[in-house]
C-alpha cells in the first residue's frame, strides 16, 4: 500500500482483489472532496456495485440509493440513482482525466454530481473540463483493472468497504 501523507484527505477502498488507496483532491474540488468523506464516513459506499464498467474507459459506482449489493438491488434502476444530500455543482479543472483518476458521474446538467463516481482505466482527455476530477488512485490500481466488465455487469463486483485513512 502506499505511503498516506494526507490521511484526512485519502480514501481506502476494499475491493474483492485487496485495497485501493486514493489520493483526494481537496484544493481542486472541496465539495466533491468533502461529499465522499462524509458519505464514506456514514458506510453509504460500503457494498454498492460497479454498475457500469466498460473495457478501456472506466468503472463507475456510487449509487447509494440504488446499488448495494447487500441489501438487494436492481440492476435495471442501478446507477439511476444518488444520496439523499443535495446535488453538488460542477468544480471544473484543469486537471486531466488520466489512468486512475476519480470522476464524478452526472446527467447532461453539470450541476448534478451527488454520489456517483468513475475511475478512468485509462487517460480519457476527451472528458477533460467536462467533469469534476476530484481524486486519483495512488496504490491498488491493479485491483481496479480487475473490476468485471458490463453495463451492467452480470454478477457485478462491489466496493466492500471504503473509509477515510484517518479513521482506519
Amino acid at each position: 500500500m502506499a505511503e498516506i501523507k494526507d490521511p484526512e484527505n485519502t480514501i481506502i477502498m476494499t475491493l474483492k482483489d485487496g485495497d485501493v488507496v486514493i489520493q483526494l483532491l481537496p484544493d481542486v474540488a472541496p465539495k466533491h472532496t468533502e461529499r465522499m468523506k462524509e458519505l464514506a464516513r456514514a458506510g453509504a459506499y460500503d457494498n454498492v456495485v460497479f454498475h457500469r464498467v466498460i473495457e478501456g474507459f472506466m468503472a463507475q459506482t456510487g449509487d447509494v440509493e440504488n446499488g448495494n449489493a447487500e441489501q438487494g438491488f436492481d440492476l435495471r434502476r442501478a446507477g439511476t440513482g444518488g444520496s439523499d444530500l443535495p446535488d453538488l455543482p460542477a468544480e471544473f479543472s484543469k486537471i486531466p482525466h488520466a489512468r486512475g483518476s476519480l470522476g464524478a458521474a452526472r446527467s447532461m446538467n453539470p450541476n448534478s454530481a451527488n454520489s456517483q463516481f468513475f475511475i478512468n482505466f485509462k487517460d480519457n482527455d476527451f472528458l477533460n473540463g467536462q467533469y469534476t476530477v476530484y481524486g486519483q488512485v495512488v496504490s491498488g490500481m491493479e485491483f481496479v483493472d480487475k473490476i468485471v466488465r458490463g453495463e451492467p455487469p452480470q454478477n457485478p463486483d462491489r466496493m466492500i468497504r471504503v473509509r477515510v485513512a484517518a479513521d482506519a
